[in-house]
């Protein structure tokens, strides 16, 4: 089977009428995420105040959901409403490369924002004399080309491979589930895999544990106030950590197991998890938690109406 070959989503087989149902929740989330993510943008963006490091890499986690699920749903939503679930080996893997940057985007962007509070806390009159405008844009950079190429990367080397299999027990794009397919040897592939999972998920990890247990301990040896403040800030932050780690960890482990070796419905839930619960909760955390955000999203919808 030569590499202009078609894939078949498995999953999505066997839905019934109920599809339409899937279709219907799927289309009004995929809205709702949309639609408060572009409420944050516009209120960091709009809003002079809110032109500050801590508020511009929060805007950034809202433009990477944006990007992120604008690579999963409107295919899911076009197998949902059509009965051939088959997509062609090229936009397989364009589909692969925007879901594994969206997920490298969001873990390198939560890296920034804790050591964007580390520097805020451990080295506060310092903080806009390191912090400026033109290192956090470098930061940005490096945050967003890394990931690409080494992802990119990625594709290149699946691309060249021979496949032997189409379908895909999935109802997205998997690299790691297409590099299975193939019928060749592939040990360059699962090396590199395991070269770009390290440094795009837990080398970041491991930074912003050590960033956040580092506040930790300065907030100890603080004032209350001082204490109060630094909590209110990193909080929101650890909480949306957390929530994209048990995600994250989630897809890695479910990636590792033979198809059908877990339930089907339980396979999608935990596949699904991480491009769909962070980019809904984001902005929900971060427009409930800071209240310039929150003030300006609250000004932006009434000037809607």
């Amino acid at each position: 089977m030569g590499n202009g070959t078609y894939f078949f989503f498995t999953l999505f087989e066997n839905l019934g009428c109920i599809k339409y149902a899937f279709f219907s929740l799927g289309c009004i989330f995929y809205c709702v995420v949309i639609y408060f993510n572009v409420l944050i943008i516009l209120a960091v963006f709009l809003e002079r105040t809110l032109h500050q490091p801590m508020y511009i890499l929060i805007s950034c986690l809202s433009i990477n959901s944006v990007y992120g699920t604008a690579g999963f749903f409107p295919r899911l939503l076009t197998d949902l409403l059509y009965d051939t679930h088959i997509i062609s080996f090229e936009a397989c893997l364009i589909q692969s490369v925007v879901i594994y940057t969206y997920a490298a985007y969001e873990l390198t962007i939560l890296m920034l924002m804790a050591f964007d509070r580390l520097v805020a806390i451990s080295k506060p009159l310092r903080y806009k004399q390191i912090i400026n405008t033109r290192f956090l844009t470098l930061l940005l950079v490096i945050a967003w080309l890394y990931p690409m190429i080494c992802v990119g990367c990625a594709a290149l080397l699946t691309a060249r491979l021979k496949m032997c299999g189409n379908k895909l027990f999935k109802v997205y794009c998997h690299n790691y589930e297409i590099v299975k397919l193939s019928c060749v040897n592939h040990n360059i592939n699962n090396i590199y895999g395991l070269i770009v999972t390290i440094t795009t998920t837990f080398i970041p990890l491991i930074f912003i544990l050590y960033s956040y247990v580092k506040i930790l301990i300065i907030c100890k040896r603080s004032s209350t106030d001082f204490r109060s403040k630094a909590y209110q800030t990193c909080i929101p932050h650890i909480a949306i950590l957390l929530n994209f780690s048990v995600a994250i960890f989630c897809e890695l482990t479910l990636s590792r197991f033979v198809n059908g070796e877990i339930p089907i419905e339980l396979a999608v839930i935990l596949s699904l998890e991480f491009i769909v619960i962070p980019p809904f909760v984001n902005p929900i955390v971060y427009g409930l938690n800071f209240p310039g955000i929150r003030k300006k999203v609250k000004h932006l919808l009434k000037t809607s109406k």
